[in-house]
């Protein structure tokens, strides 16, 4: 199998961290070039977008980094890691429910201000937090600015267990954000499960399993059945540019053209319908920012 490029969406199983799916995903694309963007625990699952082969080079210039969550919060439990993986640190009596939890949601809606847990890869003085907590030790931490864009009661399905639905920006941690839930009406929360279902342009119905896209990088239809999406995709929210072989030809060799006939901003550049990469239009001059092209 000639191996793809573009962004392979992945629904994560539960149990596997991030890398594992890549490891896996190596042999069966016949590729170590792999990469992904944001990080889901392995206790989560859902939204995993694979950037596979020249692709890569796009994964830290997506312009949207938002997510979707659905989060299940357990009322009466807290543990050392957030989730209901780690081990218990507190636990209570639930005297509280659906109206309370309900009643405190619209706390936690806009911009808000949210430690990040000792459980987490944020480096401080070069050191991740978790390997930090895992010797048991407390580092001091400084609240980071996030932004919660809706936050939805979606029911219980369990005693003790309640499903919301967050929309939310990048480095939000749905762990912090089960705790300080439960905090707000007394009672000690940890999150029992998490599934991704949009990360930035990709959602859930784009998502194939591990199983399903094994077999058709096995039987050679990974490509034929458009589960590789296009590098363009992550530019979407660029507005298209088409230029002419005269300009292409400037784009390849990193030359400007100057007096271009286009308004000021970055665009998602195309020739013939093929997609070259990315470009600004500054002062009226067209410079290539980034190319995922070949060159001719």
């Amino acid at each position: 199998m000639q191996t793809p490029n573009g962004i392979l969406p992945v629904d994560k199983p539960a149990g596997w961290t991030s890398f594992d799916v890549l490891a896996k995903l190596r042999g069966a694309l016949g590729t170590r070039k792999l990469g992904h963007s944001g990080t889901l625990d392995p206790m989560a699952t859902g939204v995993l977008a694979v950037f596979i082969g020249k692709a890569t080079a796009a994964a830290d210039r997506q312009l949207n980094h938002d997510k979707t969550y659905e989060a299940t919060i357990r009322l009466g439990l807290r543990t050392d890691t957030g989730d209901i993986t780690g081990t218990a640190l507190e636990t209570a009596p639930v005297t509280v429910g659906e109206r309370e939890l309900r009643a405190v949601l619209p706390q936690f809606t806009g911009e808000l201000m949210q430690l990040p847990p000792m459980y987490s890869a944020v480096k401080i003085n070069g050191q991740p937090l978790y390997k930090a907590a895992r010797k048991g030790q407390t580092i001091e931490r400084t609240p980071r600015p996030i932004t919660v864009y809706s936050l939805d009661y979606l029911g219980s399905p369990a005693p003790g267990d309640y499903t919301v639905r967050v929309a939310c920006s990048k480095g939000t941690y749905i762990r912090v954000l089960a705790e300080d839930i439960g905090a707000a009406i007394g009672v000690p929360a940890t999150l029992a499960a998490l599934r991704r279902t949009q990360a930035g342009e990709f959602g859930i119905d784009q998502c194939h399993t591990l199983p399903e896209i094994l077999a058709a990088a096995e039987s050679g239809a990974l490509e034929a059945n458009g589960w590789v999406l296009p590098i363009e995709t992550v530019f979407a929210p660029l507005p298209r540019l088409d230029v002419d072989a005269a300009v292409k030809k400037h784009l390849l060799n990193g030359c400007p053209t100057s007096h271009y006939p286009a308004a000021e901003g970055r665009y998602r550049v195309y020739a013939d319908g093929a997609f070259l990469g990315l470009a600004a239009i500054t002062g009226g001059v067209l410079n290539v920012e980034k190319l995922f092209c070949e060159r001719d």
